[in-house]
């Protein structure tokens, strides 16, 4: 849990402690797929496959292997240096994105409409959908995807999105992050010296307020130069881990805090949740345009 503590600039007591690390929580996580990876070992529940029809789980691309690291990994293979937000929290899997991380609607809805099916069988508790629309979507397929996940929201799901890359402009969330349902994550934004201004990219979350005139990103998260599992771990000369940056990167931190969450208040209902993580965050710069940066520390004393 290091990188989180680095990252953030806090250390949660209660989670480190070991009392509140997701056990018996299950997100399901819409993605590229998973890996066996070690630090994932024992905790996979369940694994669909939209994409290849694969009856056996895996993640050709690396990104929801990634994803998942950060919301549920052991830290198995750095001694805990590595370790995911909610250690204890078990996982199922959809792969509805492709090996280069691009998908189309009907894959994702077939998902979504998936965990629906299976929601009491694995008492699922959170969705992290690190997943957005291109800009130049059809306004229909937007919709359709924006129903689908408001339809897991009125199941009782605590849904996690993100808030997409096509920032830092105004109107820039990606769909479903406008939703004024779901919780929808976003990376602060950094001001850098005028030097390096040219050289880096660094704010690039999607933002609000959307076509409705909805504020986003609801709460900040770190996403930029996240370490986590590597997919292709077990390859020749592959590392245990890897870094990656986005606000997908930012959303299973937010979903990993939940787990940890509903670990300590199993009865919460979604909408206590979004409540708890709204009262909870810490207003740093860089995050005005929502309710703050997320502090791990404060939402568990909820």
């Amino acid at each position: 849990m290091r990188w989180v503590k680095q990252s953030v600039g806090y250390w949660c007591k209660d989670i480190m402690s070991g009392n509140y690390l997701g056990k018996g929580i299950c997100a399901a996580v819409l993605d590229t797929g998973i890996s066996g990876h070690p630090d994932l070992r024992g905790r996979i529940r369940g694994f669909r496959d939209f994409v290849g029809n694969s009856a056996n789980y895996y993640d050709d691309s690396g990104h929801g292997t990634h994803v998942a690291g950060i919301l549920c990994g052991s830290g198995e293979m750095s001694s805990g240096l590595y370790g995911g937000m909610a250690p204890e929290a078990e996982l199922l899997v959809g792969k509805v994105l492709d090996h280069e991380g691009n998908g189309n609607v009907e894959n994702v809805l077939r998902g979504i409409d998936w965990v629906l099916q299976v929601k009491s069988e694995h008492d699922i508790r959170i969705v992290n959908i690190s997943v957005g629309t291109q800009p130049d979507l059809a306004a229909c397929q937007k919709q359709r995807f924006l129903g689908a996940v408001e339809d897991l929201w009125d199941s009782g799901i605590v849904v996690v999105v993100s808030a997409g890359n096509y920032g830092p402009e105004e109107g820039t969330v990606a769909v479903p992050g406008n939703s004024r349902k779901v919780i929808t994550v976003g990376v602060p934004d950094t001001e850098l010296p005028v030097v390096s201004r040219r050289k880096r990219r660094v704010n690039y979350s999607g933002r609000g307020p959307t076509g409705d005139c909805v504020i986003k990103p609801d709460v900040f998260a770190p996403g930029t130069g996240i370490i986590s599992c590597n997919g292709r771990y077990g390859r020749p000369g592959e590392h245990p881990y890897t870094m990656k940056t986005g606000t997908s990167m930012a959303t299973p931190v937010v979903s990993g805090a939940i787990a940890c969450l509903l670990s300590k208040y199993p009865d919460m209902t979604n909408v206590e949740v979004k409540l708890s993580l709204r009262n909870s965050c810490v207003k740093n710069p860089g995050t005005e345009s929502g309710w703050g940066m997320l502090n791990v520390e404060r939402l568990l004393k909820v």
